[in-house]
């Protein structure tokens, strides 16, 4: 399903996944992708209990936020988030998604952001579908979907997923909602195409930009990937 001639007038998103980076060099890899264009920072908070690695909590947030003008684009996978949401919001976190999965009362959630100051988003994994979400999507600023089973970087895009972006970007059309559309999970310049296409508003690339030694111009390629 493609939905670029209808929506060629908006410009894509693409947010580097600091999860990627080298953090011995990150004053350095932040600034390239800001001179290359990049739209948002990814930051993917990990608590070694909703998923198996652990990355870093508000301390680093705030820490970094004085390296950075561009949004932060926080990714909670975590479990009770609703304990912790406005610690990173206060730390500098301007968009705050939280996993659905690990939303007890999610309409209260996403509130308890919003009440922060954050722009609130929803996370769904692989196996979710995109039914359990009709109720929420008029509440919520961002929808994540997920197109590898989150916690580690580097993995390779779940196929599959393209269906469910395509039917993700249908919903929130046919609705007439103001929700942007994000894609993360083994995005490289050689499918994100097809991300694009099925109708994703911003991308995340971790490997798919830090891992080319060359995070700038993958960016850049990344975008005429999708020109073309």
């Amino acid at each position: 399903m493609r939905h670029t001639a209808d929506r060629s007038r908006k410009r894509l998103k693409i947010a580097p996944s600091l999860l990627s980076a080298d953090f011995a060099n990150i004053r350095e890899q932040i600034s390239v992708v800001e001179r290359a264009g990049a739209d948002y920072l990814h930051m993917d908070v990990m608590d070694g209990r909703f998923v198996p690695n652990i990355t870093w909590g508000p301390k680093i947030i705030k820490d970094l936020r004085k390296l950075s003008q561009l949004p932060f684009d926080t990714h909670l996978m975590i479990v009770e988030p609703e304990r912790y949401v406005t610690e990173f919001a206060k730390a500098g976190a301007d968009i705050i998604t939280v996993h659905w999965e690990a939303a007890v009362h999610a309409n209260r959630l996403v509130q308890q952001i919003k009440e922060n100051g954050a722009r609130a988003g929803i996370s769904i994994n692989p196996a979710t579908a995109l039914s359990e979400l009709t109720e929420m999507l008029p509440f919520i600023d961002l929808l994540l979907i997920m197109s590898v089973n989150p916690g580690f970087g580097g993995q390779s895009y779940i196929p599959t997923s393209t269906q469910k972006i395509a039917g993700a970007r249908k919903l929130i059309d046919e609705r007439g909602l103001n929700v942007e559309l994000e894609v993360d999970g083994g995005v490289h310049i050689s499918n994100i195409r097809e991300v694009v296409d099925a109708g994703a508003d911003t991308v995340v690339m971790g490997a798919g930009l830090f891992g080319t030694g060359a995070p700038g111009e993958a960016i850049e390629q990344a975008r005429a990937a999708c020109r073309s």
